[in-house]
């Protein structure tokens, strides 16, 4: 099934009216980058939507795990992409800032790939309980789970605020509960186990052991590649002291010999 487009994306020009008008030298590079990744697979999908969206049939029985990585960047429709997106900007301007870039890119992209799984596990088990297969069916397309996530961990940050849920004022540390059952009465058709997800995996990132796991794999990446670098360099000054120079040519040590 191929996105319909009906005359003028409302969505996406106000989303470019709100972006402008934060200005863009106001918006840190990953939530940027992240905002332009969207928008650009909204008006060019890399495959049509019931291709790239998430379910446990196509994901975990069928193998097309790049679906993990499809389905939170591709939107249903402009107003789907607008608000995700307007979600984004002020949760991404906040939490960069405060995070840094790099961790907050590694955040995004986990978490992304981390909510899909978690997805599919909550609609196999809803299907195991209700005895109801039609949940293993069920395909969820959209970043909204990875915002709910980024909502707990903002909340995490910045503890002590409230927030207005439909009149209702709520302390933010459980804003993203009601909002959750919210969504999900006024919009029956949304994904209230992706939904869920994303607030699962930013609680297990806060209270859980996720932060822990992240930092201690990025911490791995690192040790290789530096033990990549030694390798190489080791083989290259390895290569420079078997070198017998002309006797034309004086012999010139490197300096790089004094790093071993």
């Amino acid at each position: 099934m191929q996105r319909r487009r009906r005359g003028v994306d409302v969505g996406l020009i106000l989303l470019f009216s709100q972006i402008f008008q934060v200005g863009l030298e106001n918006i840190p590079p990953v939530t940027l980058g992240t905002l332009a990744l969207n928008v650009f697979l909204f008006l060019k999908p890399l495959k049509p939507l019931l291709k790239v969206c998430i379910s446990v049939d196509q994901g975990y029985y069928q193998k097309d795990w790049q679906r993990l990585l499809l389905a939170p960047v591709h939107h249903a429709n402009d107003w789907h992409l607008y608000f995700n997106m307007v979600s984004l900007l002020w949760k991404g301007i906040k939490l960069e800032r405060k995070l840094g870039s790099v961790l907050f890119g590694y955040i995004i992209a986990v978490f992304s790939v981390l909510i899909g799984i978690v997805y599919m596990v909550l609609e196999f088990a809803l299907a195991g309980l209700l005895n109801d297969p039609s949940y293993k069916m069920n395909c969820a397309v959209g970043f909204s789970g990875v915002l709910f996530a980024l909502k707990v961990l903002n909340n995490h940050h910045h503890p002590g605020g409230t927030s207005n849920i439909m009149g209702i004022r709520v302390s933010s540390r459980y804003a993203c509960w009601l909002e959750l059952v919210a969504i999900h009465l006024c919009s029956p058709g949304t994904s209230f186990a992706g939904h869920l997800a994303g607030i699962l995996v930013g609680l297990m990132y806060t209270l859980g052991p996720l932060k822990m796991l992240m930092k201690a794999t990025a911490g791995l990446h690192m040790v290789l590649v530096k033990w990549g670098e030694m390798q190489i360099l080791h083989i290259c000054v390895f290569r420079n002291t078997n070198h017998r120079p002309s006797p034309a040519t004086p012999y010139v040590a490197f300096p790089t010999l004094m790093i071993l």
